[in-house]
């Protein structure tokens, strides 16, 4: 596998237009890398060996540092919601949990020159005379 990580908190943060994510601390900024790094492989199917990709491809990069703004956005955007619900006079509301959409961010299309078929297994039959 290619030397993680692919990207570093800087690009992120040179990236992002939320405020939050650019002042948020480099080490929670690596999680969020490193769990974008797992989606993309996860998509693709594909660990970017270092014979293969020795360097990696800038698709791939900006499809990390996607992933990695969402993963920092959603996690900003939990911290700040406190209240579930509350409740005024004859009115009232519900604070939904957010979850990242990766479908919105365009991964699969970025991604789609670097997926590779899951390997189908091998079976061995043998058979004997009754």
């Amino acid at each position: 596998m290619a030397a993680r990580p692919w990207v570093t908190p800087k690009e992120v943060k040179a990236y992002t237009d939320h405020e939050e994510v650019a002042k948020r601390d480099e080490e929670k900024l690596k999680l969020d890398i490193a769990r974008a790094e797992l989606k993309v492989i996860r998509i693709t199917n594909n660990n970017f060996k270092d014979e293969e990709y020795p360097v990696i491809p800038e698709a791939v990069r900006l499809a990390v540092v996607l992933a990695a703004d969402a993963y920092a956005k959603n996690a900003v955007e939990k911290a700040k919601k406190q209240i579930k619900s509350e409740t005024f006079d004859d009115y009232s509301y519900t604070l939904g949990t957010t979850e990242v959409d990766t479908a919105s961010l365009g991964l699969e299309e970025l991604l789609e020159a670097f997926i590779v078929a899951p390997e189908r297994g091998n079976t061995v039959m043998r058979l004997r005379r009754l």
